[in-house]
């Protein structure tokens, strides 16, 4: 039996295994097929070498349905888990430059003290309550996000969502940022104190029932709304200006279609995108990560006492150069990670050419 008397069947077998450049590559196959091997004098079925082809496209998933917002969701754990404990050493010297300013001098400095004072194993200390704090933060955040965005789009219309499509961006962003805020803050309050007091405790385990017992379960959420002051602005910003930025890339930057591009141009894309957003991020939400860290570093603390022992310039100013660096660099790499996982998972990258505006009603057109 010719194979190419069967051409439905050699889409199910392995491109590699039916080329046609030579007669002799499937000569082995044909043999296999008209003689199968046999387990205990009983002939197998050709249809137990049937494997699917690479070239074969997988399920996809289906856009806006569970299991969409579900990877979106997985792929935010990632996304934020990971690149915010890369950068624990970074987010370390920035807090002891917060908290101590006239010790912590410099980001050089910084390192040096700490280095001299915790060792190299210091520069880690806090990295659990990091990981898992960001992780739940990063799964309601971009979760979510992708859940408003499409929410308040279908309120909108298609019509007012392509409009003011930057508004539903802020909108769906801010919404997911104060449920992720709540996932995060306890876990914040745990790794800032660790990070500041080195004697406090080693890390979350031994941390977080000292800290309830010192401050009650409440005193975990003290810093919640200075929390929301830092992050929702930040996250605003994150995803507004993201979306914004790469939608102008894929129009005056890059000479072709989405659609046309490569996936590995358009992660470059995204994470382009995102580190210039990253640094509008970190300038827009900076004073209130300083009241942040003032905040969950002295017990019984006010906001009134941190601006009066910070000074607005110093609110607006301490630790901005580092911070800058280190939240550039995350959340360009957060968006990377973000859509290289959608890629991973058969969804299309974050943003891209604004859709075109519905057209008119008919009945409209023939008013005139």
């Amino acid at each position: 039996m010719a194979l190419s008397d069967k051409p439905s069947r050699q889409s199910l077998i392995p491109n590699f295994l039916y080329s046609s450049s030579s007669s002799t590559r499937t000569l082995p196959l044909k043999k296999m097929l008209q003689s199968p091997p046999t387990l205990d004098g009983v002939s197998s079925s050709p249809k137990s070498f049937v494997i699917p082809a690479p070239s074969e496209p997988s399920k996809k998933i289906e856009m806006y349905s569970p299991a969409f917002y579900a990877a979106c969701t997985f792929g935010g754990i990632l996304s934020c888990g990971l690149t915010h404990m890369a950068v624990t050493p970074l987010d370390l010297v920035k807090c002891n430059m917060q908290i101590d300013p006239a010790k912590y001098k410099s980001i050089s400095s910084g390192f040096g003290v700490l280095l001299k004072e915790q060792g190299a194993r210091g520069f880690f200390r806090g990295w659990v309550p990091t990981l898992l704090g960001y992780s739940a933060q990063g799964a309601c955040k971009f979760g979510f996000y992708e859940f408003f965005k499409k929410y308040y789009s279908d309120i909108a219309g298609p019509e007012y969502a392509t409009k003011y499509k930057t508004l539903i961006y802020l909108a769906g962003s801010a919404s997911a940022e104060v449920i992720a805020d709540i996932a995060l803050c306890p876990f914040e309050a745990v790794k800032v104190r660790v990070q500041t007091q080195p004697g406090f405790a080693r890390g979350l385990s031994d941390g977080l029932p000292k800290f309830v017992r010192s401050e009650g379960t409440l005193g975990l959420y003290k810093g919640l709304v200075p929390l929301w002051g830092r992050q929702i602005p930040y996250t605003m910003m994150k995803f507004a200006s993201f979306e914004t930025i790469v939608e102008m890339l894929y129009k005056y930057a890059i000479p072709r279609p989405k659609d046309q591009c490569s996936k590995s141009l358009q992660l470059g894309v995204s994470f382009a995108g995102g580190y210039v957003a990253g640094v509008f991020c970190a300038i827009v939400s900076h004073p209130a990560d300083n009241l942040v860290s003032f905040l969950n570093n002295a017990k019984g603390a006010t906001v009134g006492d941190a601006v009066k022992k910070l000074g607005l310039w110093g609110l607006f100013t301490r630790g901005l150069p580092l911070r800058i660096v280190m939240i550039g660099t995350l959340t360009g790499a957060q968006w990377g990670i973000y859509d290289a996982f959608k890629v991973f998972v058969g969804l299309p990258t974050t943003g891209g050419p604004a859709p075109a505006a519905p057209a008119p009603a008919a009945a409209e057109l023939t008013k005139a």
